[in-house]
């Protein structure tokens, strides 16, 4: 079993930048496809992006294409996520979860294809 820990939420006014990083506990993210979540209150949770199990591929929502990087470190057991050019539209909590994909290159988008979930990091823009 894995679980994982997100880090590095905060207060950031728009336009800037902040990095999410999601460390696994219990074991590695090694085997496992890893997405980032977020909910914003009243909405549902969507998905923002995602890595497969081998690294090569990677998956990201329309709304955040050009700004948010996912990378994984196998090594330093680590899954972040870089996010440029903040807006107000991308304050939510943000979750990090990894799942079994069912095949090294591929990357699943929705929440139920991911078995572990993290306790999540607010991100909030200001405007």
């Amino acid at each position: 079993q894995v679980q994982p820990v997100e880090s590095g939420g905060g207060l950031v006014q728009a336009g800037g930048s902040l990095r999410l990083s999601c460390v696994a506990s219990g074991r590695t993210f090694s085997g496992f496809a890893v997405g980032w979540f977020r909910q914003a209150p009243g909405k549902e949770r969507e998905f923002v992006a995602g890595i497969s199990q081998s690294g090569g591929r990677t998956e990201y929502r329309n709304s955040v294409k050009g700004r948010f990087t996912i990378s994984r470190d196998d090594a330093k057991n680590t899954v972040d996520l870089q996010m440029n050019s903040l807006k107000p539209e991308d304050t939510a909590v943000y979750y990090c979860a990894a799942g079994i994909p069912g095949g090294s290159w591929i990357v699943r988008t929705t929440s139920t294809a991911y078995t572990y979930w993290g306790q999540g990091t607010q991100v909030t823009v200001s405007s």
